[in-house]
């Protein structure tokens, strides 16, 4: 890089990151301040990021709000939704914008360079000048509103963000991890909800908002971040020309302050809202808090990580397991959150009681106090510190860019310190240092200091109400209709008119000359070739393993498959929670703490999961193959400890320990629970489809609301379910984990392969021989549409059906579709004009297809829109640019950058699904040519979807029973 000829920039300083292969530069723009940091290095996978410190000064969601806003539209960019409209015709790897208690980012990720510069520009723009200033609409439809759609109607608060911050706050967790933060920092920003308190979000003023944007959307309050390979100093003179040099320096007062520690802990208790039919008994949230430091010791930072392992999170920790052999809560949980500038250790009793809130206090303390006294366990810190070290080194985000998590870490010490970016992403030599001080008496030397000897701590309660949702909304009802009462007939008349201007607003589209301001791709843009499939069919030990010859670092991706085909229907459930026994339980060689501990030292870790292939080649048929898959991951010289320890859960698991398998029941309606409410759009998806999909219905019965109905049932009823499930586990295991019923998936280099052969011959003689009976299971679905109430009070309305049945056939035209809905027809009805926070789609090539909303504040008049789809699609029509967006849309989608691990999970699931490279070729062709006629012809398999008249909501008791004459059965859902 030409420093020298950057003449608007001030080199702070340049470092070598070499732990992640990168060269880190941090600059100061000379004008304005404008922090910059950059991560030069060889990855296509660009990433930019423009932040700002935004403490909130109050709870109306001012940051969140205004982080929703300022992407509706700006001075070069002026369409009503360029954010959308960049989804629709961009090759983004990642494009979103997060706001945090302290800071509001916005970062794009793609391995185009024109595309990334296409996004940079957007965003640069959105910031900095937004079209708030012009539209107060923007403000009414992501914020709050009045809505009165006729002088007679009742008055109601409408607006995006309102909606999903009230589906927030339905989540107990959410109340929790709230109350947690306000409590131990009265006197900072931290004390403030930036996402918004849905009862503070309507005080929230047009003008406080465009003053909260004057204030601290400025460069010399940004935080800049370039990743990847690129020309940098190309990128850095386009930011300083094109916006950074239009400003000034102004002085900005947006630090993060320090809160004094108290000088003795407090109490606090909160309630949280159950359906009037849940019982407020083990119902209670004891929490013990302590802050810890600051963000700005990164060795604290990273040690604490460890001791939440080595204490909580790990099965049989020792905190978690003294609180449950006390009978204090179901679930013990830990978060230890350093992603602000002064972190918290938190210890989570869950389904406990109000009265057991001292016995907690004292278990935690005597515990600790015993373990300072005595020593850590040394394994599990070693399993702790490996665990983390083999994550960091294996930089596997998942669908994430490295590149973003990256960021998202150097601002954990960057926001609070100029000078110090690069601490928490240069890890090895901590790692190092943490190793040196096992035995030492570091470790238990800081669970005295921080946590015993430290009075800046919480002991926050969240303890049930019954109906608090209903009350609350029921006095939110009388509030508004007594503040229309006295309201003049011109200020009602105004409130309707400002209603029916916003929904013009809304349904006013942008002008052709504003959407064409908005950079495309070419098609030209676009490759044409599908991304490599690895599958290698070998046969060692007389086994079928299939091999995915990827660069894995040194790194053995294990899948090992057991068929499912010959478990009954019946049995399905048992399967479900045999799957979440197995490594939870003691085995006849270990504790199960000791067994998890002795997995992570050696490994990356052995996990178990359920997964379904269809077959796409008997759709007629629904056919479909059903696995118990144990997973591991390690370095090839650690595969035989890997091999001997799966072994150890198949072959010595301890099925008659009553009191764990009790426990572990306990904990796995509570996570359930947890899942429903926090993902309730799939949850409603997949028992609607579970109606006709035998597919969906063994999903359902393994780890849906079927499958959660009879942990209920086993769980609430253990001393009379226990013998039959002990017998069942036993009986399953015999059947699932034999020689001749397993294959197996690996993804490595071919050296990876070496000593496999030998490792499963010796795996294959040491588990369950013999035949099973080979008697097909046969999956019976029923029609049910279905109301699950919650004491949500939001609503996740899915509809579902599948096309193949009406004799429609797949086409790759459906993935635009996806596009089609999602951030159009969907998105302008659900969620801009309806005020959800989401709106989802899907077709599968067996046929299946669904529409689904996410945190939506309707119910009826959402499933009148899915109606709607059809005639909307008949009548589709768009130019040759918006096609063509819809297209580029898609393949972003379908092109998404790929770990090591995921090149070879996908490889495996299109060789289970029976997915030729020809159809993928196919379906990419269809993408790539499809015409207007192409997405007009899609209106039949939409028609077929609705036609089935599938539906499942899972959302407010109130709502749902206010509209039961949509459903043929309503349930409670807790």
């Amino acid at each position: 890089m030409k420093h020298t000829q950057l003449s608007a920039y001030e080199l702070v300083r340049k470092q070598d990151v070499s732990d992640l292969q990168s060269v880190g530069y941090l600059f100061r723009h000379k004008k304005t301040g404008a922090r910059v940091l950059l991560l030069e290095n060889d990855d296509e996978n660009k990433v930019f990021t423009i932040g700002f410190r935004t403490p909130p000064e109050d709870s109306t969601g001012l940051p969140h709000i205004l982080e929703h806003s300022v992407l509706c539209g700006s001075k070069k960019f002026p369409a009503k939704d360029p954010f959308v409209e960049l989804v629709k015709g961009s090759l983004n790897t990642f494009l979103n914008a997060m706001t945090y208690p302290d800071k509001t980012l916005y970062p794009i990720a793609s391995c185009n360079d024109k595309d990334f510069q296409n996004l940079m520009h957007v965003y640069m723009d959105a910031v900095f000048y937004p079209n708030i200033y012009e539209r107060d609409e923007i403000f009414r439809q992501e914020g709050w509103s009045y809505k009165l759609d006729e002088k007679e109607s009742d008055l109601e608060y409408n607006g995006v963000v309102y909606n999903e911050m009230k589906g927030a706050f339905s989540s107990p967790e959410g109340v929790l991890d709230r109350v947690i933060l306000n409590t131990l920092f009265p006197d900072t920003s931290y004390r403030n909800e930036s996402g918004g308190d849905p009862d503070v979000i309507p005080e929230l003023t047009y003008e406080q908002f465009l003053n909260f944007h004057k204030k601290y959307y400025h460069p010399s309050n940004s935080y800049i971040y370039l990743y990847g390979d690129m020309d940098m100093e190309e990128k850095l003179n386009w930011l300083d020309q094109e916006y950074l040099s239009k400003f000034d320096y102004l002085a900005i007062d947006s630090e993060i302050r320090f809160q004094k520690p108290f000088e003795q802990m407090k109490e606090v208790e909160m309630v949280y809202s159950i359906t009037s039919s849940e019982s407020e008994e083990d119902n209670t949230y004891l929490s013990y808090n302590k802050v810890i430091g600051t963000s700005l010791d990164e060795k604290l930072y990273l040690a604490f990580q460890i001791l939440d392992y080595a204490l909580l999170s790990a099965p049989g920790a020792p905190l978690k397991k003294a609180l449950v052999d006390a009978g204090i809560g179901k679930d013990i949980m830990g978060s230890y959150d350093n992603g602000i500038y002064q972190p918290i250790f938190s210890i989570i009793a869950k389904n406990a009681n109000l009265e057991q809130k001292e016995a907690f206090i004292q278990v935690v303390e005597d515990t600790l106090k015993e373990i300072v006294k005595n020593g850590m366990d040394q394994k599990a810190l070693e399993a702790g510190i490996n665990y983390h070290e083999f994550r960091y080194r294996e930089a596997d985000f998942g669908n994430f860019p490295k590149g973003l998590m990256y960021g998202l870490q150097m601002f954990d010490s960057w926001l609070y310190d100029d000078e110090k970016p690069f601490i928490h992403v240069e890890e090895l030599k901590t790692f190092a240092f943490l190793k040196e001080q096992i035995g030492s008496g570091y470790f238990e030397e800081l669970i005295q200091k921080y946590i015993l000897d430290n009075p800046h701590g919480a002991i926050v309660v969240i303890k049930p109400e019954k109906g608090r949702t209903a009350r609350l909304d029921k006095e939110l009802a009388e509030r508004l209709q007594e503040y229309k009462k006295s309201l003049s007939e011109a200020e009602v008349e105004k409130i309707v008119a400002d209603t029916k201007e916003l929904i013009a607003y809304q349904e006013e589209p942008s002008t052709k000359e504003e959407l064409e301001a908005i950079p495309v791709l070419e098609i030209e843009d676009i490759s044409k070739e599908i991304a490599p499939i690895y599958n290698e069919e070998l046969h060692l030990a007389d086994t079928l393993v299939v091999h995915h010859d990827v660069e894995t670092n040194g790194i053995s991706y294990l899948s090992l498959m057991f068929d499912l085909s010959d478990v009954p229907e019946e049995q399905l459930p048992y399967v479900g929670i045999l799957q979440s026994v197995i490594g939870m339980i003691d085995t006849n060689n270990y504790a199960y703490g000791e067994l998890f501990n002795e997995i992570n030292m050696s490994t990356g870790g052995i996990g178990t999961s359920l997964e379904v292939y269809p077959n796409v080649t008997k759709v007629s048929e629904k056919e479909f193959k059903a696995a118990f898959e144990v997973k591991t991951k390690a370095l090839y010289d650690k595969l035989p400890v890997a091999f001997q320890m799966i072994r150890e859960l198949l072959m010595e698991s301890k099925f008659e320990d009553e009191k764990r398998l009790e426990e572990i029941l306990a904990l796995l309606k509570s996570r359930l629970q947890m899942k429903f409410q926090s993902s309730g759009h799939m949850t409603a998806v997949l028992r609607a489809m579970s109606y006709r999909s035998p597919m969906s219905q063994f999903k359902d019965l393994t780890n849906g609301i079927a499958f959660y109905e009879k942990v209920c049932q086993i769980a609430d009823h253990f001393k009379e379910e226990k013998a039959a499930l002990i017998m069942n586990l036993k009986k399953l295991s015999e059947q699932i984990f034999r020689a001749d019923n397993m294959i197996i998936s690996c993804t490595s280099r071919k050296e990876g392969l070496e000593e496999l052969e030998k490792l499963i011959r010796e795996l294959k003689n040491g588990i369950y021989q013999g035949t099973a009976d080979h008697t097909p299971c046969i999956l019976h679905c029923e029609k049910k549409n279905e109301g699950f109430q919650t004491a949500s009070k939001v609503q996740y309305v899915a509809r579902t059906g599948n096309f193949m049945e009406e004799g429609l056939d797949y086409t790759g035209a459906l993935q635009i579709l996806k596009v089609i809905l999602s951030y159009d027809y969907l998105w302008q009805n659900i969620r801009v004009k309806g005020g959800a926070y989401g709106c989802m789609s899907n077709f599968n090539r067996v046929g299946d297809g669904y529409f689904v909303s996410y945190r939506d504040p309707n119910l009826e008049k959402t499933n009148e829109v899915y109606e709607g789809i059809t005639e909307y699609l008949r009548n589709f029509d768009v130019d040759d640019r918006d096609m063509k967006k819809y297209i580029i849309g898609t393949i972003s989608n379908m092109d998404v950058p790929m770990t090591p691990a995921t090149k070879g999970e996908r490889s495996m699931n299109l060789y289970m699904n029976h997915v030729s490279k020809e159809m993928i070729e196919q379906e990419r062709k269809e993408v790539l040519d499809a015409k207007v006629s192409d997405i007009r012809a899609l209106a039949d398999i939409v028609e077929a979807v609705l036609k089935a008249g599938d539906l499942c909501v899972v959302g407010s008791e109130e709502k749902i029973e206010a509209q039961k004459e949509l459903f043929m059965e309503i349930k409670n859902l807790a």
